[in-house]
């Protein structure tokens, strides 16, 4: 048995700094409000959705080379982010309920551990078929990990502060993605593709090291961990779709209308992040380094947006900063895959602002998720609805891969705009929550 003191509260006195300032006060407030142990879970969240990103990107990254070792053509190699993000819905789902059953750091612990392992088998695949197993279960952890996070910390958060902390915690991904960018450039730089690719995803092995700080170092929020103990009903789908009578509120409206939110923006999001390395590779010839000069603006652009977005959720409200991005979103993509031939400057410059606008989006996510569901059914609703959005956003991957050998891969990426379209019109069914206390 474990003889770690459970965590407690902190008091108004404890929650200010040495200089006298209110802890919420100043650009890194916060960080500061959510006291020794919020910022321990901060870390563990940030760390694993950092490293979920780097474990993801390994495939789109390696998409060329696996597609010339294996034979493959578009539709194939877009199948494998189709099988990674359905899986993913059944993982993030599955990891929900049990972070809602055993806690949050137990279920964060688990999908961290599972999309390592399989990101790092999928380096050892001897022929397509096996990849994709492989890939597919590497999509068990990858579909859980975010919401447990987010959750994590979203229940450790101020609601003057959720959205901006949620924020940073999101920005993390774009952390993972300019890691993975960078060992792809060295390592495709300097190994022969055949061997590259596979390389790739032995450094899948990273989070392993995150597993054994978050362990011994993280704990969940004790006021959300007791109310969710004194609950009779936890993790439970049939809560998450119970539909409201006239004195009982339901959340089967909350549940749909977020699902098809997260739908509309995972679809555009996994667009991009899927298919802009092939684009750059075999439609604006560049080469390695060109390709990780051009992927170094756009997400250079994504860090930020992630950041700025989390500051405008809380001030704008999470349904207003939705829309806004949601319709700069399309519009950047529309732009970004009709730069004429020989205008390379442009795609450079442009990179900046498609990656700010399809990241700031997601910013509000962990923060209005958490909101839209009560604490003993909290990770539940939000794995539910977070990855039932990937699986369904993941056909328009997979679409632009068989609409690429007719349309070319540029004009086929104009269809992840509908994505942004579908996120917008899921809005209206949706109340706002900014500033709502978690219960």
């Amino acid at each position: 048995m474990s003889t770690t003191p459970p965590p407690r509260s902190l008091t108004g006195d404890e929650r200010t700094v040495t200089d006298g300032r209110p802890a919420d006060d100043g650009a890194f407030g916060w960080l500061r409000a959510l006291g020794p142990r919020g910022r321990r879970a901060f870390a563990g969240a940030f760390g694993g959705y950092g490293l979920d990103s780097y474990d993801y990107f390994t495939l789109p990254l390696s998409m060329v080379a696996l597609a010339a070792y294996f034979g493959l053509d578009s539709g194939q190699t877009g199948l494998f982010t189709t099988v990674t993000l359905v899986v993913s819905a059944v993982g993030g789902a599955l990891a929900g309920v049990l972070a809602d059953r055993v806690g949050r750091v137990r279920a964060l612990l688990v999908t961290v551990i599972t999309y390592a392992v399989f990101t790092v088998a999928c380096g050892f695949a001897p022929n397509y078929e096996t990849l994709l197993v492989f890939r597919a279960l590497q999509g068990l952890g990858f579909g859980g990990e975010w919401a447990v996070g987010a959750i994590l910390v979203a229940e450790y958060a101020s609601a003057r502060h959720r959205g901006r902390t949620l924020g940073a915690v999101q920005s993390s991904w774009a952390v993972g993605w300019a890691l993975a960018a960078i060992v792809y450039t060295v390592v495709f730089s300097l190994v022969d593709d055949d061997l590259a690719w596979r390389i790739m995803f032995w450094t899948g092995a990273l989070p392993a090291l995150l597993v054994v700080w978050v362990r011994r170092r993280v704990h969940d929020a004790p006021e959300a961990a007791a109310a969710r103990e004194k609950s009779a009903v936890k993790g439970s789908f049939a809560a998450i779709f119970r539909p409201g009578t006239a004195g009982a509120p339901g959340l089967l409206r909350v549940t749909l209308f977020a699902g098809l939110l997260s739908t509309g923006v995972q679809g555009g999001y996994y667009t991009l992040a899927t298919w802009v390395p092939t684009y750059l590779k075999t439609e604006r010839d560049l080469s390695v380094v060109g390709t990780g000069g051009y992927l170094t603006f756009l997400i250079s652009g994504a860090f930020i947006g992630y950041l700025t977005g989390g500051w405008l959720t809380d001030l704008l409200g999470r349904k207003r900063n939705i829309r806004l991005f949601a319709l700069l979103s399309a519009v950047c993509i529309v732009a970004y895959a009709n730069i004429p031939s020989g205008a390379d400057t442009l795609l450079l410059v442009l990179g900046f602002p498609l990656g700010f606008c399809m990241s700031a989006i997601f910013s509000g996510f962990g923060s209005y998720l958490a909101e839209l569901y009560p604490t003993a059914v909290r990770g539940t609703g939000q794995g539910f609805t977070y990855n039932t959005g990937r699986a369904m956003g993941a056909v328009f991957p997979t679409t632009v891969g068989f609409l690429a050998d007719s349309w070319g891969v540029g004009g086929a990426l104009v269809f992840g705009a509908i994505g942004y379209g579908i996120a917008a019109l899921a809005l209206l069914g949706l109340p706002e929550t900014r500033g709502r206390e978690l219960a």
